[in-house]
């Protein structure tokens, strides 16, 4: 034996025994083998796997000498397996939630009919005419078993069910499941149209007051016996399971109560009943528990139930509505008075018995209703969101964004209104301590937020901040708040000279720290360190802030500047110019960047140079934020000032790259084209990246949309991309001695990284530049082998179709950056038809199909005026319109394929009758057929509906192949004028849907 073989025998024989699985054919041989398997911890297979593995035996059809199927025979084989069954079912107590989770409809019913069987109810009975009192207990308790199983099971199938994908098609199982499915929907049929009686049964065994019995596996075993073999106990002896009359009447009135309530969607008389039955339910609960061997009722479920038949239902007992906010709350919103709703808010403050989800849907239904005109709601939808900012506070949680952005302008009545609630929602003299540190911590943020005094001695000296705060932390807050206010009467007068500023003492350092951090007026700056460097000349005041942020390149230059007060000013002015220029408050950036110019110029040529590159990049962001955005082209000087810096050739000046980038992009948004393609100077091409890209796609922009004579510049653009989306490999020895393949992602290849190519072109925003470059991305995605669905773009045809090393290209990053493109596109223009169609194809290559069909139906409506005029043929091309078949395929909408098949140049026939023929369609079904206009699928589905006896359907067919319009005589103008008018309609309800 080899070393391997024995290595592989030593491994099995060490390996743990699984005991072999009991099979069900083991039970049949041996009788006391079932209790015995169900006695055990963790019996496998499980209880209600025997039950279906013993039916499906007991329900196997045989087939005769003749081959021919019959009827499974009633033989002592398949007696005894369906006793098995039962006996099981004795063991799980008759549980109709166990039953009920694990079974499926079919097998539940085979189940409980065979109950029936056996407790001698005679077959094709009506349990309505039965008379309860009396039967036998075990056969009564069968009866109510089965009524109880049908109507719970037709509420169950009034619930929404999200449907299992299903996996690989294979054929048997999806007929077992088709088989199952007919099955179960037929039952279904039989139960609804029987729940009338089913009710009755139920309503009749409330008024049943004696106890009854539900069977046991020992009651079963003496039911199997002869007769002579009982030893004188009979199936109304008490040998079965006791259940006591008010535990029957439980169960009864909160099943009757959830038919009822299903009820009330067609009758809302019926919630009354349904109300009653719930309210029952709960006095029996509370007298004798929810849980019983036989039963258990989810109290949770229960009391979601009474809050919903309360509101539904109108009482006259004012005490009741009083006593439920929910009813109240309701009772608010539809008479429109809203005021009332702050005083159930704040009451329920102490309560806390609203839960937060109900508080929010509330606020948010507030919110829509004063966002569609009613002002006075307004002041309501504060007054609530107060309530519910207090009330989660209360309890821990994060204050909402809503309160901070309601409360960013505070008024005297907002701040009265919030004393008012935090004092009515909070006992003092209850209180824990933990409540009270939640609300004294909310109120000392509240005042460390303010920047208006008069707010904060409102709050600071209210009764109930004095009590829940100690004078120790009164006066720490109240300090705190004396240093942010300003002592100084600032400079509102431009000073001319530098130095002649006169430093006043009498402010001490933090104070002056503190103004220097929130100050952006540059003269006010100015007098500040120059009194900061008075007091001291140990600190180092550039250093006092984190947010004091100066780029690496720079830093480095000023840092070394010998005047320690020249440096502060300098590091400063340009750290707040920056941030200003970052969240575009670009007029105090400008005053910034024109203080700290003017103090470099005279004694520093390199930051000179730097502030005005700095001063540019500012006049590029002010015009596209502000003239730019309308359209408006930039001044001629602004152009020449960028061009000049692009083919600026000073030594040793540092640069920001992100300057070029702005550049760049600047001129490729203004179409300065002819500029990057011909006036370029050659060196600066070589050495700047972004110089030469915007170069490339310039000359690719300028030329199209002639693919020929733009291959070549097409071609060279191409080859730059791909090699900055290539990955480099290198080569590692592991431990082993294996060599293993390492990619890096950020590849140094290229001109530039892949982030900086994508971060440069999300700061373009002219259409046809975005259009070329989307359309490389997309040809580059789609040149990968293991390709499925292709992305169609404009102008694809211009690049290459291969690329000689496939493996090199990082086609996962190439898939994201594509994504990202898309949607940087789209925030540009959403109403470019060609982006759309490129947005729905990702959707559709990444099997999202209704978010795919939302493109597709965007890109048509916003090109034909929401299709009331014709979708250009170039957009809903046939790989379009396929697609779109595809998606409402894999929807299940079959309807909707077999219109779509109509759109085609050449109907697609075999696919729209293959679509129709499908039973299980998720769309409107025969609604659609007013939109189709070709005759011969008209026909087929008349032919269709006629083959099922689907007689309203085969109408409605009718009727629309009927219509003169569609007639085959007609003039060709006649018959398109049809079909555009049904598009037009078809397309609009498809936009109604997807949108």
């Amino acid at each position: 034996m080899s070393a391997e073989a024995a290595d592989r025998e030593a491994a099995t024989s060490s390996r743990p025994c699984t005991p072999p699985q009991t099979s069900w054919f083991e039970f049949v041989l041996e009788e006391a083998l079932l209790e015995q398997h169900l006695q055990k911890p963790s019996p496998d297979p499980p209880p209600v796997q025997l039950i279906v593995q013993f039916l499906e035996q007991a329900s196997k059809p045989s087939v005769n000498e003749q081959n021919q199927v019959q009827p499974p025979p009633d033989n002592k084989r398949n007696r005894i397996l369906k006793l098995l069954a039962l006996k099981v079912a004795a063991h799980l107590k008759w549980d109709l939630d166990v039953l009920e989770k694990s079974l499926s409809v079919p097998v539940l019913n085979m189940l409980l009919n065979e109950l029936l069987c056996i407790s001698k109810v005679p077959p094709g009975t009506k349990h309505v005419d039965v008379d309860l009192s009396s039967l036998p207990p075990t056969t009564a308790m069968a009866i109510l078993l089965y009524n109880r199983w049908a109507i719970r099971t037709i509420v169950q199938s009034s619930f929404p069910v999200k449907q299992v994908k299903p996996g690989p098609p294979q054929l048997n199982v999806m007929n077992q499941i088709q088989q199952e499915k007919e099955l179960t929907e037929n039952i279904l049929k039989v139960l609804k149209e029987q729940a009338a009686d089913s009710i009755l049964v139920l309503e009749g065994a409330l008024k049943l007051n004696k106890d009854l019995y539900v069977h046991t596996i020992r009651t079963l075993d003496l039911l199997a016996m002869e007769p002579g073999m009982v030893n004188g106990e009979t199936e109304s002896s008490t040998a079965g399971l006791k259940i006591s009359a008010e535990e029957i009447q439980c169960q009864v009135c909160y099943d009757l109560g959830a038919i009822y309530f299903q009820q009330g969607s067609t009758n809302a008389a019926v919630h009354e009943k349904a109300k009653e039955k719930f309210f029952r339910t709960k006095e029996l609960i509370a007298k004798n528990g929810s849980s019983s061997l036989h039963f258990t009722i989810d109290e949770e479920r229960l009391a979601g139930y009474c809050q919903a038949c309360e509101v539904l239902t109108s009482s006259s007992d004012d005490a009741s509505q009083r006593a439920t906010p929910y009813s109240q709350i309701h009772s608010c919103m539809k008479s429109g008075k809203y005021q009332d709703l702050v005083k159930i808010f704040l009451e329920d403050n102490l309560t806390l018995s609203l839960p937060e989800q109900f508080r929010q849907s509330v606020l948010r239904e507030l919110f829509q209703k004063a966002q569609q005109g009613n002002d006075a709601l307004d002041e309501v939808c504060f007054k609530v969101c107060v309530c519910n900012t207090v009330c989660d506070v209360l309890q821990g949680r994060i204050i909402d964004i809503q309160f901070c952005q309601l409360f960013l302008k505070p008024s005297k009545e907002k701040i009265d209104f919030l004393l008012e609630v935090c004092q009515g929602s909070i006992n003092l003299e209850n209180a824990s301590e933990e409540l009270k540190r939640k609300m004294a911590a909310f109120l000392k943020n509240l005042c460390l937020g303010m920047e208006d005094l008069q707010f904060v001695f409102m709050i600071s000296s209210h009764e109930l901040f004095i009590k829940l705060l100690k004078d120790d932390e009164r006066k720490l807050l109240i300090d705190q708040m004396r240093k942010r206010s300003p002592r100084i009467n600032l400079c509102t007068k431009p000073v001319t000279s530098f130095y002649d500023i006169p430093a006043s003492a009498s402010v001490n350092i933090g104070q002056l720290e503190h103004q220097l951090i929130l100050s952006v007026d540059p003269w006010r700056i100015r007098q500040i360190l120059i009194e900061l460097h008075g007091m001291t000349s140990e600190r180092q005041f550039w250093m006092i802030s984190n947010k004091w942020e100066v780029p690496n390149v720079y830093g480095n230059v000023i840092l070394g500047i010998k005047d320690s007060l020249t440096r502060d000013l300098v590091y400063i002015l340009m750290a707040k110019g920056l941030h200003c220029c970052a969240i575009k408050d670009f007029v105090h950036a400008k005053q910034l960047f024109a203080a700290c110019l003017e103090l470099v110029t005279e004694f520093s040529p390199k930051l000179r140079q730097v502030m005005l590159n700095e001063m540019l990049l500012l006049d590029i962001y002010t015009h596209e934020a502000g003239a730019g955005v309308s359209g408006e082209r930039p001044p001629s000087d602004l152009i020449s000032r960028v061009r000049g810096y692009l083919e600026m050739r000073v030594p040793d000046i540092p640069l920001r790259q992100v300057i070029a980038e702005e550049c760049v992009a600047f001129l490729l948004n203004w179409c300065e084209t002819e500029y990057l393609t011909m006036q370029v100077p050659l060196p600066l091409v070589q050495t700047n990246p972004y110089v030469k890209l915007g170069q490339l796609l310039a000359a690719t922009c300028k030329e199209l949309p002639g693919p020929k004579e733009s291959r070549r510049t097409a071609k060279d653009l191409w080859e730059v991309v791909v090699q900055i989306c290539s990955v480099s490999n290198q080569h590692k020895r592991g431990n082993d001695g294996r060599v293993s393949l390492i990619k890096h992602r950020e590849s140094t290849l290229g001109i530039m990284y892949r982030s900086e190519l994508l971060s440069f072109i999300k700061k373009l925003r002219e259409p046809l530049v975005l259009t070329t470059i989307l359309s490389l991305f997309v040809k580059l995605h789609n040149v990968r082998e293991d390709i499925v669905n292709d992305i169609a773009a404009e102008h694809i045809s211009i690049w290459p179709s291969s690329i000689p090393n496939l493996q090199s290209v990082d086609f996962e990053a190439v898939a994201i950056t594509v994504k990202e493109l898309v949607s940087y596109a789209l925030t540009i223009n959403a109403n470019n038809h060609f982006w759309l169609i490129i947005q729905a194809d990702i959707y559709f290559a990444t099997n999202q199909y209704s978010a795919a069909l939302h493109y597709y139906l965007q890109a048509g409506a916003v090109c034909s005026d929401f299709f009331n005029k014709m979708v250009p043929p170039d957009v809903y091309t046939d790989q379009v319109i396929k697609r779109m078949i595809k998606c409402c395929s894999l929807l299940n909408c079959h309807t909707q394929v077999a219109i779509l098949c109509q759109f085609l140049r050449e109907v697609d026939y075999k696919t729209a009758f293959k679509a129709l023929q499908e039973q299980n369609s998720h769309d409107a079904m025969d609604s659609y057929y007013e939109y189709i206009w070709d005759v011969t699928i008209l026909e087929y589905l008349t032919y269709l509906h006629h083959k099922r006896g689907e007689t309203d359907k085969r109408q409605i067919a009718i009727k629309a192949i009927g219509q003169t319009e569609l007639n085959a005589s007609n003039p060709e103008e006649v018959l398109q004028l049809a079909a555009q008018r049904r598009k037009k309609k078809f397309l609009q309800a498809m936009a109604k849907l997807y949108f």
